[in-house]
């Protein structure tokens, strides 16, 4: 299936529903939604479409590229009990251009990419803490084999977070091994895995990686918030100079209303004070859409 066939039924799935959904909505103010929001463990069903620009750098030669990749996460959490809620979120990604080191140098590819999911129990304490345990997966699913992970990954993953007087602020913790025998990696290259996550290694071993994210929101007036929710990774393989990746994020949105339709607008920049020497990210602007929709159950 080509990149804007996937685009387009990606598009077409998400605001379908949404619109069909319109009709249950709230009258539930902007500001006031925009607050729940910045719940992590809120029954509020979402249908977020992440948009990435990434610039990247490195030791390689030619190694100031750029990529491009549309996500979509769907989240729509099912209440098991008060303040108890079980969550299934794939994630799918769509690569429209991303640098790939080849024989000749870097090539730009497109495709379907690497599908990972989790499924996690969330739980708010009456201390306002939150607690959420689960696994997360990766497949190796893309449709290039440039930018197809080598293994199955799986693992446990873990979060706490905090309501605040301000918001919220939270980490997410996971451990991902690889399943089955991986292929041969080219130890200057950069392998791109579902979670953002730049493996470089300089043997055939098991994907092992600690990766996760840590977030914070900061509510405003009018629906605007501060927030911003940044991937970190540490992989265990890596050679020397190649194992940390973190950045530093800041950024902003707004909750408005389209029609009776809840929608999140968010823009954030990440500059990555580590990052594998070879090649890996140097810069990271990205996109949010996200509708919010009644859960259908």
């Amino acid at each position: 299936m080509k990149t804007k066939n996937i685009l387009l039924l990606i598009f077409t799935f998400s605001f379908a529903y949404s619109v069909l959904a319109q009709e249950e909505g709230s009258e539930t103010s902007a500001a006031e939604m925009a607050k729940q929001l910045a719940n992590p463990n809120a029954t509020l069903g979402q249908m977020l479409v992440p948009i990435d620009f990434i610039r990247y750098n490195g030791d390689i030669n030619d190694a100031g590229q750029t990529g491009m990749v549309f996500n979509f996460q769907p989240s729509l959490p099912i209440p098991l009990s008060d303040g108890l809620n079980l969550y299934v979120r794939p994630l799918i990604p769509v690569y429209l251009s991303q640098p790939v080191l080849g024989a000749s140098g870097f090539e730009k590819k497109a495709g379907f990419g690497n599908i990972s999911a989790d499924i996690a129990v969330g739980k708010t304490w009456p201390s306002k803490w939150i607690t959420l345990v689960g696994v997360f997966g990766g497949f190796p699913t893309a449709s290039n084999d440039a930018l197809r992970a080598s293994q199955v990954t799986l693992g446990p993953e873990f979060m706490v977070a905090k309501l605040t007087n301000f918001g919220a602020v939270g980490l997410i913790l996971s451990q991902a091994w690889g399943l089955g025998d991986p292929s041969d990696p080219d130890a200057s290259s950069s392998t791109v895995l579902p979670d953002d996550i730049w493996l470089a290694t300089d043997d055939p071993a098991s994907a092992n990686i600690t990766a996760g994210q840590y977030f914070y929101t900061i509510n405003l007036k009018n629906g605007w918030q501060i927030n911003a929710t940044p991937t970190y990774a540490y992989n265990h393989n890596g050679t020397d100079g190649n194992k940390f990746t973190f950045p530093l994020g800041t950024g902003a949105q707004k909750v408005l209303k389209a029609g009776k339709m809840p929608l999140r607008l968010g823009m954030q920049y990440w500059y990555y004070i580590a990052s594998p020497d070879a090649f890996g990210p140097a810069h990271q602007i990205r996109f949010t859409i996200a509708p919010v929709v009644p859960l259908p159950w």
